[in-house]
């Protein structure tokens, strides 16, 4: 099996709404993207995929993300969902689950760190 991750930053603040805690006042950071796509074929060119096109899409729903409030994107204000890192990494990986043509492969796991030494990972079974 093999994984191909790309990793992207953008920048952004939220604060968590009902916490007991510091991170209930509003606050940002660097936050640490990686995407990891995993299968067993590789191409004629001896790649899993391109990072081109997987960069891309990433980029685009990053740029969404970017120099915001957290807290003020439709997924997480309509929703009434905190903008944890554990949540981002669900609404990444749900997003570019959606946009990417994964031809035997499939899109592993999501990494978002908030901070070097914290970070979530969602995936699917």
């Amino acid at each position: 099996m093999f994984q191909v991750c790309i990793q992207a930053y953008f920048d952004a603040a939220h604060f968590i709404r009902n916490y007991d805690g510091n991170c209930a006042k509003l606050h940002g950071h660097r936050w640490n993207v990686v995407v990891c796509i995993e299968g067993r074929q590789l191409d004629h060119l001896g790649m899993l995929i391109d990072f081109r096109a997987v960069k891309q899409s990433i980029r685009e729903k990053l740029l969404l993300l970017d120099h915001s409030l957290l807290n003020d994107s439709p997924s997480f204000d309509l929703k009434g969902v905190n903008p944890t890192a554990e949540n981002l990494a669900r609404l990444i990986f749900t997003e570019l689950e959606k946009e990417l043509v994964l031809t035997e492969k499939r899109l592993a796991w999501v990494q978002v760190n908030e901070s070097p030494d914290a970070w979530a990972i969602y995936k699917e079974d």
